[in-house]
């Protein structure tokens, strides 16, 4: 339908229809045209048609989520502010989705640390490490971003991962970081950063319970493998 949305009748509008009948009637394209809020004037582009634009281009909303800033901007309509609408809201969703691991939650198994970090990490294009700091009982202390890699490759020290645990007085620490091929398994690379992080560790009196590598479906515990 032409012009902008406003001038639909009302049943039509992707705001009432949500307020009235709940989100789950709305088309992928009518829930972006709800965060974009406004198509491109000068083309006589409503927000749905902009929304729809940008699913035909990155082919769906995960594809969308994947897509840089940058990426999105270059959709004529589109600019810095509709972008980073878009990313907060697909970033949030993947969020929710994921069983979230609280400050005071006790871990129990690497399978925690994938339901936590899974939708987080499955649209990431680079490779991002994360230490979870824990106490004497295994409860989460907090979580610190240690570093963002190339695409294929982080380069850690152990100071960037034990300063907090020491500033924190850390009793252990584990180590998460995604693959962004989806593939879990470990390179050389991987079991070569966990023996020297073992060893710093064993050093300062702070255990690394585990690295955990989150692939696209799976994961990879090096504990369970025997690596720690």
């Amino acid at each position: 339908m032409a012009g902008g949305i406003k001038l639909w009748p009302e049943g039509e509008r992707p705001r009432e229809r949500l307020l009235k009948n709940g989100a789950e009637g709305l088309s992928d394209a009518e829930l972006l045209a709800l965060i974009i809020r406004t198509g491109d004037f000068s083309a006589k582009v409503s927000a749905i048609d902009l929304g729809r634009e940008l699913l035909r281009k990155f082919g769906d909303l995960r594809g969308l989520a994947q897509a840089s800033v940058a990426e999105i901007c270059r959709i004529k309509g589109t600019g810095p502010a509709k972008a980073a609408s878009i990313k907060a809201a697909l970033e949030l969703a993947g969020r929710c989705s994921s069983e979230s691991l609280s400050s005071g939650d006790r871990y129990t198994a690497p399978s925690q640390i994938f339901q936590h970090f899974q939708n987080r990490f499955k649209n990431r294009k680079k490779e991002h490490v994360v230490a979870l700091l824990l106490d004497g009982k295994n409860r989460i202390i907090r979580e610190v971003p240690i570093s963002e890699g190339s695409l294929n490759q982080s380069i850690i020290h152990p100071r960037e991962v034990f300063n907090p645990a020491v500033r924190d007085s850390a009793a252990a620490i584990i180590l998460v970081h995604n693959h962004p091929t989806g593939d879990p398994t470990p390179s050389r690379e991987d079991l070569e950063l966990t023996r020297r992080l073992k060893e710093a560790g064993e050093l300062m009196g702070i255990r690394v319970l585990d690295h955990v590598i989150i692939g696209d479906k799976n994961y990879v515990s090096l504990a369970d493998k025997g690596y720690l």
